[in-house]
């Protein structure tokens, strides 16, 4: 699925350290990258005037010359060494030139740091990062500094939380969490957890009848969480990931999901898999509170998956 990946960079070292996860993922698929850095025009605010660009044409053609040799450089790096690489220097806002290039090169996936040095430094979590997972319909995984997507523990296999809702908008989620989990866990075989969280109905002085609705909640969640583990599993080959599956009572979504990727052990995860749309909880998901939520509070990678609604 992920054949042509976009990496954003800006010259730091921060930004770069998507690199070897997208090379990872280039690897795994026999796919290729575009490294792309904007050259943006700082404005000038003062003076009560309409803001104006500060930098001139020849600035921006040495700028853009600079940017352009910085990805030539990044390119012939050893780490990227048999993979098709291409590179682009774009001019103008970030985020709408990203999404952009990514239309425009049939990319399928984007692949950046959340954070960086210039542009980056905003983009952490903040203009330009938001943007792009607020409006690129090319999912965009967002890789977090203090946390490596690595494999370090051979008796544990790479795992992917992904959260569901008994939606096909919230399952959206789960073809590409499966491609992503399956190139990073390669030559391995990874897993996939599929989380859906139930929020309790408050006791009232019917509490029986509550505590009813609760087991009944439950129990629907369970099966529908069974029913998808073995739709996945119908269609398994040597590379598919392992699917487990549970269910969370919780009167918080957020906290119940990281809490289920925190685990300890053999039940943590290594990253979560999530759809911006979906019915119940979900369908306030829109990059509304809870998609929100775990990108402002999670330590995790997240892979940020738009799917487009139909009819």
């Amino acid at each position: 699925m992920f054949h042509h990946v976009l990496v954003p960079l800006d010259g730091s070292v921060r930004a770069e350290r998507a690199l070897p996860v997208a090379a990872q993922i280039a690897r795994a698929t026999d796919g290729s990258l575009l490294l792309v850095r904007v050259v943006s025009s700082p404005i000038d605010y003062s003076g009560g005037l309409p803001p104006i660009p500060v930098m001139n044409e020849q600035v921006i053609e040495s700028e853009m010359q600079v940017a352009a040799d910085y990805l030539t450089a990044i390119a012939a790096r050893p780490l990227l060494a048999g993979i098709e690489i291409a590179t682009e220097v774009l001019f103008g806002f970030p985020a709408q030139q990203l999404s952009e290039a990514a239309r425009m090169q049939g990319s399928d996936l984007i692949v950046l740091c959340s954070h960086g040095r210039t542009g980056f430094a905003r983009w952490a979590l903040g203009s330009v990062a938001r943007t792009l997972v607020h409006q690129s319909t090319t999912p965009v995984l967002v890789l977090r500094q203090e946390k490596e997507l690595a494999h370090v523990e051979p008796a544990r296999p790479l795992c992917t939380l992904v959260p569901l809702d008994d939606s096909p908008l919230a399952e959206a989620a789960l073809a590409p969490a499966q491609a992503l989990t399956e190139a990073l866990a390669a030559p391995g075989r990874g897993a996939l957890r599929l989380v859906q969280v139930v929020k309790a109905f408050q006791s009232t002085a019917a509490e029986g009848f509550i505590s009813e609705l609760n087991e009944e909640a439950f129990r629907l969640a369970r099966s529908y969480l069974a029913a998808v583990v073995r739709r996945v599993e119908s269609e398994v080959t040597e590379r598919t990931p392992e699917v487990t599956s549970s269910v969370a009572r919780a009167p918080d979504v957020v906290s119940a999901l990281l809490d289920a990727a925190e685990q300890e052990g053999a039940g943590g995860c290594d990253l979560i898999a999530i759809s911006t749309h979906g019915r119940g909880g979900l369908e306030r998901w829109v990059m509304g509170s809870v998609t929100e939520r775990l990108l402002n509070a999670s330590r995790f990678p997240i892979l940020i998956v738009r799917p487009q609604r139909q009819g």
